[in-house]
């Protein structure tokens, strides 16, 4: 797929925290949410106007009124080139700030693609370990975004994020790794069953209607992160015992 470039026409208006200019699309498609460079400093599209009315896109040949963000907006010259930057071209400290400012989910990196990076860096052994580590906060935060845009019922984005701490526990261990207790507490807070309610329910499974066997099945995608947690929890602790009474029953689970 072609990387997108907006030539522009005129800057029609600018301060410091962006302006509106009139572009043309050279190749690929512009949409909005999508993160342009002009050398080494970044704008991002927040919405495109044809016509006097808004669109999600616009492909080339087309021209547009453009809503920047950024300050060099107000700098922009008639012809310079905008190109789009992919995913993997933004640095990880860029990502960092980004989230940190809780941007609209429809700007670029799609929280889906973005998680699909920040998991891929967060598991390559060719990164230094707090590299690694940083990309797993990245990680937590795409898998968190990436279910808020999907929509996702309260126990997928459970099991998502799980396996994302899970990985960073089982990789750098409790610390670095991150607490294995919050790990148990909030995978548990999100599960609407007792132990003995879901085995009672798991006995019969095959007479249960369809979206009671997904609950289940659901419940049981998240029990093995808790027990990769179970070892780095104290004996006799609660939160422990809980952990254990759901490792029983989640054979019977279908």
């Amino acid at each position: 797929m072609a990387i997108a470039e907006l030539q522009v026409y005129s800057v029609e208006e600018a301060d410091v925290t962006g302006g509106v200019c009139v572009v043309r699309c050279l190749g690929g498609v512009a949409r909005a949410g999508q993160v342009y460079a002009a050398g080494e400093l970044r704008l991002g599209l927040r919405r495109i106007e044809r016509y006097g009315r808004s669109v999600a896109f616009f492909d080339a040949g087309h021209t547009a009124k453009v809503h920047l963000t950024g300050a060099l907006v107000a700098l922009l010259t008639r012809g310079q080139v905008l190109t789009a930057v992919p995913p993997g071209g933004h640095a990880l400290e860029d990502i960092e700030a980004w989230l940190a400012t809780d941007p609209p989910l429809q700007d670029e990196p799609h929280p889906l693609t973005l998680r699909t990076l920040a998991v891929g860096r967060m598991q390559g052994d060719w990164l230094p370990e707090e590299t690694r580590l940083r990309w797993g906060r990245v990680a937590l935060a795409a898998t968190r975004r990436k279910a808020e845009w999907a929509g996702s019922h309260e126990l997928d984005r459970a099991v998502e994020v799980a396996a994302v701490r899970g990985y960073l526990l089982r990789q750098f261990g409790p610390g670095r790794g991150g607490d294995p207790a919050a790990l148990c507490r909030d995978a548990l807070a999100v599960i609407d069953l007792t132990p003995a309610e879901a085995a009672a329910e798991a006995r019969t499974w095959r007479d249960l209607p369809r979206p009671r066997i997904r609950h289940l099945r659901r419940i049981k995608l998240l029990l093995p992160w808790l027990e990769l947690a179970r070892p780095h929890l104290p004996a006799g602790d609660p939160l422990a015992e809980a952990v254990d009474a759901w490792s029983e029953v989640r054979p019977l689970l279908p």
